[in-house]
């Protein structure tokens, strides 16, 4: 695994988080106090890192599993206190001053080894089973670094994680197809008389795909609603920054829609502007 590492080495810390300007959700709202921005930060630079290993272009699949493997070591280093890599370093402080567990942090390095192994699902429930691993763990740890974790409050969060996870999925259909990947549930393609061929184009999206998307991004608009009671379960900023997650997932399937459910011509994507109104039209009229 060392050697492998030398040979490809983990991506600089600037280079994951660059990244964060991109997502459809603010990875740590100005609304926050500075020394909790910065812990969410810490945690994006960790989910980041771990994605960018897990999807690494050039690399096979026995590279990107050491590379997992590589990562998880230097996770429990962090919790140790002597991590090398400096996204895991910034993390280090933020295990104890939060007292966040290994659980969902480790959920997100096996979600990435899934991808190595898993690229379809047959089922609805098959992909929600996924997204409990590699977007769940995400909620987990926010409400964490807000000392708010209750079972309740996990229990709504897990729902705007997943929906949030699945409104990418639908935007970025054609990439993940390009990198053999099919998060649309078999099920769902055969109910729809879709062929998988389809999603990688080129040219439009037909209307049997159109419709398919148009259903995904309805149940995942329903899933997106049971879990928004946690904005009511918050008060302050925090009730802020969790709304401006949902606002980005309803953002992102906004924009799938905007663009007829077409996805195979481009990425459809949300502005900032669109963002920040989808996060108002969420606050308005919720109590508190």
């Amino acid at each position: 695994m060392i050697a492998l590492l030398a040979d490809a080495p983990p991506p600089a810390a600037e280079a994951v988080m660059a990244r964060a300007g991109g997502e459809n959700f603010p990875v740590a709202s100005r609304v926050l106090p500075r020394v909790m921005r910065e812990r969410l930060l810490a945690l994006y630079g960790f989910a980041r890192l771990t994605d960018e290993l897990g999807d690494a272009d050039g690399r096979s699949t026995a590279e990107r599993l050491a590379a997992l493997d590589w990562l998880q070591e230097e996770l429990d280093r962090a919790y140790e206190g002597c991590a090398s890599h400096p996204l895991l370093v910034a993390l280090t402080p933020v295990l104890s001053e939060c007292a966040l567990p290994h659980a969902p942090l480790h959920a997100l390095i096996e979600a990435n080894r899934t991808d190595q192994r898993v690229t379809r699902y047959e089922t609805w429930e098959q992909l929600l089973g996924y997204c409990e691993l590699s977007a769940n763990p995400v909620g987990e740890l926010v409400l964490g670094v807000f000392g708010k974790a209750t079972p309740e409050r996990l229990g709504m969060s897990g729902r705007i994680c997943t929906a949030l996870q699945l409104a990418e999925h639908w935007q970025d259909l054609a990439e993940d197809h390009r990198r053999g990947r099919v998060y649309l549930p078999a099920e769902d393609l055969d109910r729809f008389g879709c062929r998988e061929q389809e999603l990688g184009g080129p040219g439009p999206a037909g209307w049997r795909l159109r419709g398919l998307l148009a259903f995904e991004v309805a149940r995942t608009r329903e899933l997106l609603a049971e879990g928004l009671g946690l904005i009511d379960a918050l008060r302050g900023r925090e009730r802020l920054a969790v709304a401006a997650f949902a606002g980005g997932a309803v953002a992102a399937l906004d924009a799938v829609e905007r663009a007829h459910y077409d996805v195979l011509r481009g990425t459809p994507s949300a502005s900032q502007a669109r963002r920040l109104a989808a996060t108002a039209r969420l606050l308005a009229g919720r109590r508190g």
